[in-house]
């Protein structure tokens, strides 16, 4: 059977910590997809196309690797796309805490999905898409922060 993972989250935007969780995941799967959650508690700043198409873009050319956007809860995600896993990104410990949670209520859910939690490396706890928002909204430079195809997109924006 085939080892199929969803990575979950809104990648607004999608960071180098992001892919950090990504690239070092794909020795554990076959197919890992990136999932573009809508989040009615948020307002995103950036499209869900133009998140999906960063993630497409980021990608393109490993068969490894999708995205999809997608409405509900993430198990079924899960389910629709034939994911029995649920791969999270811990940054730090009240990141466990939190995540924790969430994986006991999914697996009260569906108790055939298991979570896997990978940690970021040192130098990426720091970035979350949260605090790149805050730095783009206040002028910042965000470069550091986020991959190539990304940095371009919001160059051409200005």
């Amino acid at each position: 059977m085939e080892r199929i993972a969803l990575f979950p989250g809104t990648f607004d935007p999608i960071t180098i910590g992001h892919l950090d969780i990504i690239n070092r995941s794909l020795s554990l799967f076959d197919k890992l997809i990136i999932g573009i959650g809508r989040n009615s508690n948020k307002a995103p700043m950036f499209s869900e196309e133009q998140r999906l198409e960063w993630a497409r873009e980021i990608y393109r050319g490993n068969p490894k690797v999708e995205a999809v956007v997608y409405d509900g809860l993430t198990i079924e995600c899960c389910r629709q796309v034939g994911a029995r896993f649920i791969l999270r990104g811990i940054r730090y410990v009240n990141d466990f805490e939190y995540e924790k949670a969430i994986a006991d209520m999914n697996r009260s859910l569906d108790n055939h999905i298991e979570t896997i939690f990978l940690t970021c490396l040192p130098q990426y706890t720091s970035v979350a898409s949260t605090l790149v928002r805050d730095v783009l909204r206040n002028g910042g430079d965000v470069e550091q922060f986020l991959p190539e195809v990304v940095v371009k997109s919001l160059q051409i924006k200005k």
